[in-house]
């Protein structure tokens, strides 16, 4: 299992900097954009940190990617349009036990994400990424379970076959209040285009 996390870290650090890299952006000018100190981001950078979805949320914002895009991988011409079980990556949140899995064929061009994701009991997991580079549409279908998710002020309560769509340019929260695991399926879609609230930190 350690060596699962160490092979995750490693992955998104080369990720991070290439998505980085891509945009033309220091260290500095992620950290303005983002709202995480230039020391967390070449920690994560390095390997060297086990961020959480909270923090990769805010460096995805500040890069106009969605938090599904730090996992994935760049896409390439011959990228199989399957992804086996087997080759879809699975992340755990440190803070919260949150985990994600990666459902969309890595490397294959397409508009559209999709992540598998199990919310513990009694788990919250907030993003405070209101101001984002790009526009970035979410919806949400749960698969099991009961979510409490909150848009903005507006708190919707999900509960199995439910669905919720929503763009993602406020703050929101996921919240399990009950004694089982919830799982849903997010899928996101981005254009690239700026975001209305776009601004720089």
């Amino acid at each position: 299992m350690e060596n699962a996390a160490n092979d995750i870290d490693s992955r998104l650090a080369a990720r991070l900097r290439a998505l980085r890299a891509d945009r033309g952006l220091t260290l500095e000018g992620l950290a303005e954009r983002s709202g995480v100190s230039r020391s967390m981001i070449s920690l994560v950078e390095r390997g060297e940190s086990s961020p959480t979805a909270s923090v990769l949320d805010r460096l995805a914002a500040g890069l106009g990617v969605t938090l599904a895009a730090l996992f994935a991988e760049a896409e390439r011409a011959d990228a199989s349009p399957v992804a086996r079980r087997a080759d879809q990556t699975t992340w755990a949140d440190p803070a919260t036990g949150y985990r994600r899995r990666n459902l969309s064929p890595p490397g294959y061009p397409s508009p559209i994400e999709l992540v598998e994701v199990e919310l513990p009991p009694g788990a919250r997991v907030s993003y405070d990424s209101g101001n984002r580079a790009a526009m970035v549409e979410q919806q949400v279908y749960l698969l099991d379970g009961t979510i409490e998710l909150t848009v903005g002020e507006m708190t919707h309560r999900l509960s199995t076959g439910d669905c919720l769509a929503m763009r993602l340019d406020r703050p929101t929260g996921f919240h399990n209040p009950n004694d089982r695991t919830a799982r849903y399926i997010v899928a996101l879609t981005t254009d690239g285009r700026p975001a209305l609230n776009a601004v720089k930190r």
